[in-house]
């Protein structure tokens, strides 16, 4: 192949391709001549083997103009080259070239006309643009002359004034830009001032600014900018919003609803206001405990930190659960307070955009801000309540994180006071009645209610068991309203207004008539002014355990025989008794001697009898009261403790001085079947009958012993055997008149209580008053009685009585001796009476019950020396009714006591001697006072003078039928 390459360049050979690149264009286009198309045709071949010759050639010579012939047939030839074949190619070749060129110039003859033609039409578009050539020429020579003459000089100038027309509007353009890159050191500088409508203003203008001047490519990336800027001043916003949840201030909010109202997002302003609400009541209380937590702690430790709110409130102590409290209603009452001025201040847009609207365009837009208005009307609304939800739960949580049983009295007054102030403020807020705050202060104080009666009950026995039963001084106008623990009940105003409040002014109660949120609506805070008033009334009013820190509890058992010995709180409260010759100055001894006797306090004001105990449980009742006026939901639990230690009182005085078995059995009826019900009562549900030893009640098994105390004991100190006082007559009186004292304030309660009682359990408390509280005066019977008995030897009085003989025949004109005795002793204890009563006035109803069982024991111990008689006549029965006689007059002498009781008991019997047969036995029926036995000897007396034994017998058989049913 190369060979063949070489010898063709050495024979000046060209390629075809080479050869026709050679000729020029019109070269290629030559048409073939008249004698070379006559050579064609005289050539002739077969068409049809023409056609052959034309369909042997290779496709690829058909393929596009860049194929080279040369050099495919090179590389066709074969390694070995053989001369014979390749002269046959070579003659192939040629033919088929020969019949392709034939059959090229046969269909160029066929088409020759139309080539012609067209190629006259060529001709001539060559002349024409020829033409067209020399016209432009010419128009260009003469533009340039025109150009010269007239366009620079004149157009040029209107070129340059418009240039300079769109030069201007570049520049103001380019210094708009200009101020709107510097735009963000202003929003900045606003931000700063929080002039937030115009910072959002001045942003909105600049956006509206840079949409006009968009085509430049510097103002997107502004635009984009402003974009964030103004996504700042919203969270910018966001945050200024937050801070009026705490401390609300008109001018700055105002501000930041101005500009969401720029914004248009008023509605969603108010979402995100609700929002901050939630979590700055949150992060108040987390942060009020944290405080207080991380103080008491006293070290650095972060973990408190990372705690859950609840968890956190377990760890406050006792000594700072106060003021902590008190801090966390402080904080959460400035963000209520927030809610409630961002209200009102609602409230008064709304009043001033009331206004009706101008034109087609305003209408709409106010018609858009009804929309709103609305929303943010119930939005606010339905907020109240959601918001004092949240404050509850928090309060509730830190109510019931720390056990509160062991609190002193004063302290948990304080948080009820603290809580019930709460519970006002949530009233006022929203209408609530606060069920989730009273849930939780309920289970608190019955738990802490529980424990405080059971320490009280503890204390009260050891008051008891301690009590000297000596008078303690008081005025003699002493009323329970004097004392502090029932200055509440003074107070014209709603229980769940604090207790220690004290309206003492008309300002005050001016005040009072305001809400809470009308009084701190500018400053001040309620929880602050409420702690003022604890520290104004009086340093430890409510003593930690009833009775620490009362001076006159601390004097409890000293002598008042001096005025030095008075502690100063008495001086205050009470006035001094002297037990000499001291008060009723403006009484003369007329007046004096003209009161009845019997009523042994001619040396004594009327002051009420009580002692120091006494004293003690009616404060205890007014802390009771106290607690009971704050929380409703407890109010039975408190009424059923204040019952118990009137029970407790009751039943001690009983057991201490009434009790006695075989003054009991007397069979007359000193002990009611209501008072006898009352103190078995008392004894099955209220006293723990197991207890042994000095502590029993405390450790003794199963929950009843739990809820009962000890029976207390008489202290050793009084002496109730001693003849000289009679009996402990002194104490007895002191003690006796202090329970009738106790049941008297019980009845002026009675309204009181009745009112907070709930309606379900009030059968309780009137059980309680018809059973308890009046049988109290009852117990004069039982304790007088044993007094009765003792002062007066009525054994002596039988055993003179049986020496006497009555079976004379002759009336006697002297009554015997007995008579003188018996009247002596009256005397005696008359004058007895009388030394009691320098020292404890012994009011009229006392000494009538005292004479009445002396006078009664008397009598009854003379129908039973009558009933001793063997022997007696008509003479000597009259000499029985001169001897009574006799009695009842000197015996009116001593006493006022009217009727003399049991007359008709002992007159009646002597009487009975004179009645028949019939009239005896009719007697023994309806007389059912008398004793078999005195029954049994009116009938053998009587045996011989008018009745026989036939009838002794029957009459004896009636009394053993009427003795029957009682064995």
């Amino acid at each position: 192949m190369q060979k063949i390459k070489s010898l063709m360049a050495r024979q000046g050979l060209k390629s075809p391709q080479e050869s026709m690149a050679d000729l020029s264009p019109v070269e290629n286009l030559r048409i073939p001549s008249k004698e070379e198309l006559r050579e064609m045709r005289e050539q002739s071949i077969d068409p049809q083997a023409e056609q052959e010759i034309i369909n042997s050639v290779e496709e690829v010579y058909f393929s596009n103009d860049s194929f080279d012939m040369v050099q495919h047939e090179l590389e066709k030839l074969p390694p070995e080259l053989n001369l014979q074949e390749l002269e046959e190619h070579r003659d192939k070749l040629k033919r088929q070239q020969a019949a392709v060129s034939k059959k090229v110039a046969d269909l160029i003859l066929e088409k020759q006309p139309s080539y012609v033609k067209e190629l006259e039409r060529v001709t001539a578009l060559q002349s024409n643009l020829q033409l067209a050539a020399v016209i432009c020429t010419n128009a260009r020579r003469q533009l340039s002359v025109s150009k010269e003459g007239f366009t620079e000089a004149s157009l040029g100038l209107l070129a340059n004034q418009r240039r300079r027309q769109l030069l201007t509007g570049l520049l103001k353009s380019l210094r708009t830009i200009k101020t709107l890159q510097r735009t963000d050191v202003r929003l900045s500088e606003m931000l700063e001032e929080e002039d937030y409508p115009g910072a959002i203003q001045l942003c909105l203008e600049c956006q509206k600014a840079a949409s006009t001047f968009k085509h430049y490519s510097c103002i997107s990336e502004l635009n984009s900018k402003l974009q964030d800027t103004l996504e700042q001043i919203e969270e910018q916003l966001d945050v200024a919003l937050s801070k009026t949840c705490k401390h609300f201030d008109v001018s700055h909010y105002t501000k930041v609803q101005l500009a969401y109202t720029l914004l248009g997002k008023t509605q969603t302003a108010m979402d995100q206001l609700h929002m901050h609400f939630t979590q700055a009541i949150h992060n108040t209380v987390f942060q009020v405990v944290l405080g207080y937590v991380e103080l008491c702690a006293g070290n650095a430790d972060t973990k408190f930190q990372k705690m859950q709110y609840k968890d956190l409130c377990t760890h406050i102590t006792t000594d700072s659960y106060i003021p902590c409290l008190t801090d966390l209603c402080k904080a959460l009452w400035e963000v209520m307070l927030s809610y409630h001025r961002t209200m009102q201040w609602h409230e008064e847009q709304d009043k001033q955009e009331a206004a009706p609207a101008p034109d087609g365009a305003a209408a709409a837009k106010s018609d858009e801000l009804v929309v709103d208005r609305s929303y943010v009307k119930k939005k606010l609304e339905h907020g109240l309540t959601r918001i004092w939800q949240d404050v509850q739960l928090k309060v509730k949580a830190y109510i019931l994180g720390t056990d509160m049983s062991n609190f002193k009295y004063d302290d948990f007054i304080v948080v009820l006071d603290v809580i019930s102030k709460l519970m006002q403020v949530g009233e006022e807020f929203c209408g609530s009645k606060s069920e989730v705050l009273q849930e939780s202060i309920k289970r608190q104080s019955v738990n802490y209610f529980k424990n405080y009666h059971r320490a009280r009950l503890e204390e009260l026995r050891m008051f008891l068991e301690n009590e000297t039963w000596e008078l303690c001084p008081v005025k003699s106008n002493f009323n329970i309203a004097q004392l502090h623990e029932f200055k509440f009940m003074g107070q014209c105003r709603s229980p769940s207004a604090s207790p220690s409040k004290q309206a003492t002014s008309s300002s005050t109660r001016a005040q009072e008539e305001l809400s809470l949120f009308q009084q701190y609506l500018q400053e001040g805070n309620p929880f602050e002014m409420h702690i003022e008033e604890k520290e104004e009334e009086t340093e430890d009013v409510l003593a930690s355990n009833g009775y620490e820190s009362d001076e006159l509890e601390k004097n409890v058992y000293q002598d008042y025989d001096s005025d030095s010995d008075v502690p100063e709180e008495l001086k205050q409260d009470y006035v001094d008794e002297q037990t000499g010759d001291a008060p009723l100055k403006s009484m003369s001894r007329e007046t004096i001697r003209s009161k009845k006797k019997s009523d042994y306090n001619l040396n004594k004001t009327n002051a009420p009898i009580l002692t120091n105990t006494t004293l003690n449980v009616i404060r205890l009742v007014g802390k009771y009261m106290q607690m009971m006026n704050i929380l409703k939901p407890i109010a039975f639990d408190v009424i059923h403790c204040v019952s118990q230690l009137f029970d407790y009182y009751l039943y001690a005085v009983y057991t201490f001085f009434g009790r006695n078995d075989m003054y009991e059995s007397s069979g007359l009826g000193l002990i009611s079947s209501r008072l006898r019900t009352t103190l078995n009562r008392i004894q099955e549900n209220l006293i723990d009958m197991e207890a042994l030893g000095e502590n029993p009640g405390v450790h003794g098994p199963g929950e009843d012993r739990k809820e009962k105390v000890p029976s207390p004991h008489l202290s050793q100190l009084v002496v109730l055997t001693n003849s000289g006082t009679l009996y402990g007559l002194a104490q007895r009186v002191v003690a006796t008149e202090s329970l009738v004292f106790l049941a008297e304030q019980f009845e002026s309660l009675q309204s009181h209580l009745d009112t907070m009682m709930p309606a379900a359990k009030k059968p309780f408390l009137q059980q309680f008053y018809s059973q308890t509280v009046s049988t109290a005066s009852e117990l004069r019977k039982p304790i007088y009685w044993i007094v009765a008995a003792k002062a007066i030897d009525y054994e002596q009085m039988l055993l003179l009585m049986s020496g006497v003989k009555w079976d004379i025949r002759e009336i006697m004109s002297q009554h015997n001796v007995y008579v003188d005795v018996l009247l002596k002793e009256f005397e005696e204890f008359n004058k007895r009476l009388d030394d009691v009563s320098r020292h404890v006035r012994i009011p009229l109803p006392v000494s009538n019950v005292l004479w009445e069982h002396c006078i009664r024991l008397a009598n009854r111990t003379l129908v039973e020396g009558y009933a001793n008689v063997k022997k007696c006549s008509n003479e000597g029965r009259a000499l029985m009714q001169l001897d009574f006689q006799q009695f009842l007059m000197k015996l009116e002498k001593l006493t006022d006591l009217r009727p003399i009781p049991d007359k008709e008991f002992v007159e009646t019997y002597i009487k009975a001697y004179y009645l028949t047969e019939n009239d005896m036995e009719q007697f023994i029926k309806n007389h059912r006072e008398y004793s078999m036995k005195q029954l049994a000897n009116l009938v053998n007396v009587c045996l011989g003078s008018h009745i026989n034994k036939k009838a002794r017998q029957k009459l004896l058989a009636a009394i053993d039928d009427i003795d029957r049913p009682k064995r």
